[in-house]
């Protein structure tokens, strides 16, 4: 691979020179006016004298009942506790399965595994950054390019509006409202609820596992883990590696490495006169001329000039009325009704030569044949 890119055989390298500041310099001088601390909020806006509102709320009306709250619930009145039932279990009697076969534990996957060595991780080694030797150009398209020039006004390209020629009213009717029939809506049927009526026996609360699984041989489970032996007696012996072998150093502490002063301090006070107190001459302030040419004043009711492919190609067309607004559509003939209730009709003109062509009907089907279909 030759590693070569565009940027490498088409990049031809400048020589970097300082670019000068764009914006110009400003001539800021102090002015010694006073200002006007008068915003146009506490000059316009001033408090009204009005007096206050009363509050728009409902009146109070609520008395708590001086009768004592009774407590109940719906549960505690209507489920109460219900004695014992006796119940017969169905469950089958257990009984035990001895079998003196010992498990096969041995699988496919313990005979057919073969444990393979594992082989040594590669390791990619990084490769050392290298900067690129060729310097920046900090040159921008509007650095280059931008000069400033004063340019004209946007012209506007509306079209001239045009009003509509018809002056026929709207017809408000549509389909829904002159085929749109109200069902009646029947009666709903609500169903009269049941009345609850408790059972006189009281419930049994004794669930299968109280009941039948009793187990009166059972005893807890063995501990299988082995008994720790714990020595009594005896001298600890607190002897490890690491105080026997690390013995501590004998050390002392080491001072700061300081480094020579080799600056010599005046012993002079500093008399605190910077170059700007020592040197400025403050010199009165000059008057720019402005370059800003003169305002022509507001203009006068001169046509925008519409000048446009859009205007110069469009011919404006009328705007006629859709042939589904007729009962009767000018210039078609009805001829039937689909079975999805849409009215089809054909050109005049079309329905004579049909009728003087010596073909079948079949034939009816032309790609340059229009038809208009009318929904019912």
């Amino acid at each position: 691979m030759d590693l070569l890119t565009t940027y490498k055989q088409d990049y031809n390298p400048y020589r970097v020179h300082r670019v000068d500041p764009i914006k110009p310099r400003d001539s800021k001088y102090p002015c010694g006016d006073k200002i006007e601390c008068l915003p146009t909020y506490k000059a316009d806006y001033l408090p009204w004298n009005q007096p206050r509102r009363e509050l728009l709320r409902p009146v109070h009306n609520y008395r708590p009942a001086s009768t004592r709250f009774d407590s109940r619930t719906t549960h505690q009145d209507d489920y109460s506790i219900k004695g014992l039932v006796n119940t017969v279990s169905c469950k089958p009697p257990a009984m035990p399965k001895l079998c003196n076969i010992p498990l096969e534990d041995l699988t496919n996957y313990k005979m057919a595994y073969v444990a393979h060595p594992l082989e040594k991780r590669f390791v990619y080694e990084a490769k050392k950054f290298r900067p690129c030797e060729i310097p920046f150009e900090n040159l921008t398209t509007h650095k280059q390019s931008y000069r400033g020039l004063m340019g004209e006004p946007a012209k506007s390209l509306k079209p001239p509006a045009r009003t509509c020629g018809q002056d026929l009213p709207f017809s408000n009717t549509t389909e829904f409202r002159d085929k749109y029939q109200a069902w009646p809506t029947p009666q709903m049927f609500s169903k009269a609820p049941i009345l609850y009526v408790p059972p006189e026996e009281k419930m049994d609360l004794l669930t299968t596992v109280q009941a039948h699984y009793t187990y009166p041989k059972g005893a807890p489970a063995k501990s299988y883990r082995p008994v720790h032996c714990v020595k009594k007696g005896g001298h600890f012996e607190s002897s490890t590696t690491t105080k026997d072998d690390y013995k501590r150093w004998a050390s002392r502490r080491t001072g700061p490495i300081k480094p020579i002063p080799q600056l010599n301090l005046p012993i002079e006070p500093l008399d605190c006169l910077t170059t700007t107190r020592a040197h400025y001459v403050p010199h009165p302030p000059i008057s720019t001329k402005s370059c800003k040419p003169p305002w022509s004043g507001p203009r006068g009711n001169i046509p925008v000039e519409g000048q446009t492919t859009y205007t110069i190609s469009f011919t404006p067309k009328d705007i006629g009325r859709c042939l589904a607004s007729y009962s009767e559509p000018p210039g078609y003939i009805f001829e039937e009704t689909d079975a999805l209730g849409h009215r089809i009709y054909r050109p005049i003109s079309q329905t004579v030569s049909r009728r003087n062509s010596p073909f079948s009907a079949g034939d009816s089907e032309k790609p340059n044949q229009q038809e208009l279909a009318v929904s019912a």
